[in-house]
């Protein structure tokens, strides 16, 4: 990626009522080819319990928003609960996708590049 490409610069939960809204704030733009990811990865404090909510973008446009818990269990959701807006992606997970990871859960957020680790341990601001 290039230095124009997202970079992301925070990242926030919040639930409202069945919903988990996930907002992500990048600088710079979402790379217009290849495939870029956002997420989070939640996990138990020993990491026994991991999850993984994403949104990817492919050529510019959101094409998946997913769920994968790392017992094996993996959703998708309709591409219809993700906005983009200038620097700004929001996506609206069920609240169901963190429940039952208990108090002093880890959480942070990841972009991905082509494939690769473009960013992780990103800070989550948590309002659960």
């Amino acid at each position: 990626m290039s230095s124009n490409d997202a970079l992301l610069k925070h990242v926030s939960i919040a639930a409202k009522e069945s919903t988990l809204v996930a907002r992500f704030d990048i600088e710079g733009n979402i790379p217009g080819s290849g495939a870029f990811v956002v997420g989070l990865m939640a996990a138990t404090p020993d990491y026994s319990h991991q999850r993984r909510l994403g949104i990817e973008f492919m050529n510019g446009e959101a094409v998946s928003m997913y769920f994968f818990n790392h017992d094996e269990t993996e959703e998708t959701f309709d591409i219809s609960n993700v906005e983009h807006s200038g620097n700004t992606i929001t996506g609206n997970f069920p609240v169901s996708t963190v429940f039952g990871l208990g108090k002093g859960h880890l959480m942070s957020g990841f972009s991905e590049a082509d494939g690769r680790e473009y960013q992780s341990g990103v800070p989550v601001e948590e309002s659960l």
